[in-house]
């Protein structure tokens, strides 16, 4: 008998490795008795199996068989391990079962015939585990593909709501002004609104306590309220800066209780001069006074829409 250690390799489980060649590895060769043709050519096979020559020791099997039939058990079962060997890059487990399923009919006596019979109960598992991840992967490459297409899709939403942002935002410019900043600390949104229609939107930075509204000078709260804008300054130390009429009766009436200043100076400006080069990144934290911060180019964009007098309503 030839030497199939390691062909049945991934498909076997230990016990079954065991079964098959524990009464191979006790009779050696003998198997290949019978004359020094089919002895030279089994041998032949053996050895193009262990170089890798898969095909071409299937195909020496095959003469051997026609010229030894005395040997067809063994021949069977060495060309279905072969067609079911997972290093051969052509493997045919449906050819393997075909071969053990002949051995099984065609030699009932043989001493091959309960590994056959649990070769062919293996490799029915492994071809149903195969067609069930291959199924798997269509199903991954299916969705895959339709992620793809929602994301194209989305992309060119996006693309579409940018562009009629745009042309909101252009439309504004033309017509010279917003009438209301709205302020919701909670989301850190600025939304410029004209006529209840939302121009544009910006994220924006709080002062370092942002929760509440502000009570007195040095808390680090920015308001909450209705202000407008009364004054406004280009050559701010942030760039531009809008400055919010607080404190408001209500601010001054909780400060006076309180016998504190309610405090002041609270504005809508940009990044401090020497780091504009922060950009959004200084939205990650709430960075200011109490006050309410953009980009530098936002608050240019904010001034040029926003005259004195326009409403600020900050939301909590």
């Amino acid at each position: 008998m030839v030497k199939i250690q390691g062909r049945i390799g991934e498909q076997l489980c230990f016990f079954l490795l065991c079964v098959i060649f524990a009464p191979i590895l006790l009779s050696g060769c003998g198997h290949h008795g019978g004359g020094s043709l089919a002895k030279s050519t089994l041998e032949e096979a053996n050895d193009l199996f262990n170089q890798g020559c898969y095909q071409a020791s299937l195909d020496k099997y095959a003469q051997s068989a026609a010229r030894n039939p005395t040997k067809g058990d063994l021949i069977l079962f060495e060309m279905g391990i072969i067609y079911s060997y997972p290093k051969n890059k052509q493997k045919d487990y449906q050819k393997a079962l075909e071969c053990f399923q002949k051995l099984i009919k065609d030699y009932s006596g043989s001493e091959y015939r309960q590994n056959s019979e649990m070769m062919i109960f293996s490799l029915t598992n492994v071809a149903l585990k195969d067609q069930t991840i291959a199924t798997q992967q269509s199903q991954i490459k299916t969705l895959r593909q339709e992620v793809a297409s929602k994301e194209n899709e989305i992309d060119a939403l996006q693309k579409k709501v940018e562009a009629l942002e745009k042309r909101v935002f252009a439309y504004a410019l033309r017509k010279g002004s917003a009438d209301r900043i709205v302020i919701e600390k909670k989301a850190r949104r600025l939304q410029l609104l004209a006529k209840g229609e939302v121009l544009k939107t910006y994220k924006i930075a709080l002062g370092g306590n942002p929760i509440g509204p502000k009570e007195r000078e040095g808390d680090s709260k920015t308001p909450e309220g209705t202000y407008v804008i009364d004054a406004r300054n280009k050559n701010s130390r942030y760039h531009r800066s809008l400055h919010i009429s607080y404190p408001n009766e209500k601010d001054r009436k909780r400060a006076e209780e309180l016998g504190v200043s309610p405090g002041g100076d609270i504005m809508i400006h940009g990044i401090k001069k020497g780091f504009s080069w922060v950009g959004d990144a200084h939205t990650a934290i709430d960075w200011t006074q109490g006050c309410i911060a953009v980009t530098d180019e936002e608050i240019e964009e904010i001034s040029e829409l926003t005259p004195n007098g326009t409403i600020v309503e900050i939301r909590p």
